[in-house]
């Protein structure tokens, strides 16, 4: 097999466990939180736990990438992801599981905090469009794809199967990628920042705790004391970047107007794909009366749809700027989403399959020009950083997402599912202002 084909699909493979198993709980929670005797909301932490220790970890494992080896990081995330995969599948209560899925969400992260990265090393700059496009459609299909493939494997088994396919996908993933995938010298002479390390995970874990302990209810200490540590720290955190060669944190791409506009835009996007794809399997169980693999099979036009416009974004993109497709494909998305919202009490499934459809296509054509705009807009030797920033920004707007979700079923017992959605839409909507005002900025 030929060493660039090789390394194309072991990154194809892992990236898709990775992006999959985010997802792919999310159809099954009514039925694993009914198993395992948890409510709705709890069950959540299902998808939580994995998502907030990706959303922590991808910054510190990029500079690791950048200092030691993205072929490194990204094969000993796939050991982890693998292996963790078999416990999630062999967990027997709410809090085995969330456990579980904190320490696969570690392997996840490593492996999407350098596969941008890997693949600017594969791909010669001529076709590096190409390769980001192809990196993108495996992640917005998978992100999207969730859902069906759950039906999929529900339709077969019980819900620890979601979990145990993941573990022989992951394991190839592991051969092929230390059979191909190319290694980088890294920076052997700059030493790892441990205590900037520290500082984000810290921050990030006190902001997402306050996030997700006021979306579950809870008040007092639960919220302020996470805020009143994290604040400082993040203070901190910050100063402390400002003086690094290599941030961790890396402000010096962010001072990059199209850099910092495009990662604003992902984080928009992403908390309204996540408002989305949590709660209409609720809505389709609890208000329409489906069942779980119903539920995947309506959801499926939104990959498909993806998977359609993607390429002719790729295309698009060597004609027109990446904000203005941006712009249209989030206006897109924000109108399904209003659809999805608005769909009467005996919906016809022609009707909701036609909004799902409009959802993906306007996603696909949003992320392939955004997520090439921020690999290209960093230097070659910050590619580790931009490619931790991209996927940190897509999990920062999944987490919000995911939290929200909890919030408005909280707040709005009967209504919940009707208030996700109207949120979607309107963070789709400021995704579509964020990406339009990019066209006053030169593409990199």
């Amino acid at each position: 097999m030929p060493q660039r084909l090789g390394a194309i699909i072991a990154i194809a493979l892992g990236v898709t466990m990775a992006v999959l198993d985010g997802m792919i709980a999310n159809v099954a929670l009514p039925t694993i939180g009914a198993d395992l005797g948890a409510s709705a909301a709890s069950s959540i932490w299902v998808v939580n736990a994995y998502q907030l220790v990706i959303a922590v970890s991808l910054l510190p494992l990029a500079s690791l990438g950048d200092l030691w080896s993205y072929r490194r990081i990204y094969l000993i995330g796939l050991a982890v992801f693998a292996s963790m995969s078999v416990f999630c599948a062999l967990s027997d209560s709410l809090l085995e599981l969330t456990l579980a899925r904190m320490l696969q969400g570690l392997g996840a992260a490593a492996v999407m905090s350098v596969n941008g990265a890997l693949t600017r090393l594969i791909y010669p700059r001529a076709r590096l469009g190409r390769g980001v496009a192809l990196n993108t459609l495996i992640v917005s299909v998978a992100a999207a794809a969730g859902p069906s493939v759950a039906a999929a494997i529900l339709s077969l088994a019980s819900w620890p199967w979601l979990f145990a396919v993941s573990a022989p996908v992951g394991l190839l993933a592991l051969i092929m990628g230390w059979r191909f995938l190319p290694s980088n010298e890294g920076a052997p002479s700059q030493r790892f920042d441990l205590p900037s390390a520290l500082l984000n995970v810290l921050t990030l874990g006190c902001f997402f705790l306050a996030v997700t302990g006021f979306a579950q209810g809870h008040a007092g200490w639960w919220l302020v004391l996470p805020v009143l540590i994290g604040v400082p720290l993040g203070w901190l955190f910050v100063r402390r970047q400002l003086s690094r060669s290599m941030p961790l944190l890396p402000v010096d791409l962010l001072r990059i107007p199209i850099f910092a506009l495009s990662i604003c835009s992902s984080i928009s996007a992403f908390t309204a794909q996540m408002l989305a794809m949590v709660s209409i399997p609720f809505y389709f169980q609890h208000q329409l009366g489906l069942n779980a693999i119903q539920t995947g099979l309506l959801m499926t036009p939104w990959p498909l749809a993806t998977m359609l416009t993607a390429p002719l974004a790729g295309r698009l993109l060597e004609r027109y700027h990446a904000g203005l497709l941006g712009g249209i494909g989030m206006l897109l998305f924000a109108g399904g989403l209003w659809g999805l919202a608005s769909l009467p009490d005996s919906p016809g499934f022609a009707l909701i399959l036609a909004w799902m459809m409009l959802c993906g296509a306007g996603f696909g054509l949003f992320q392939s020009p955004n997520n090439h705009t921020i690999i290209t807009a960093a230097p070659i030797h910050r590619s580790g950083g931009a490619s931790g920033m991209l996927s940190t920004a897509r999990l920062v707007g999944q987490t919000c997402g995911a939290a929200l979700v909890a919030l408005a079923f909280n707040l709005f017992v009967d209504d919940g599912t009707h208030v996700a959605l109207l949120a979607a839409s309107a963070f789709a909507v400021i995704a579509a202002l964020v990406s339009s005002s990019r066209m006053r900025q030169a593409l990199p």
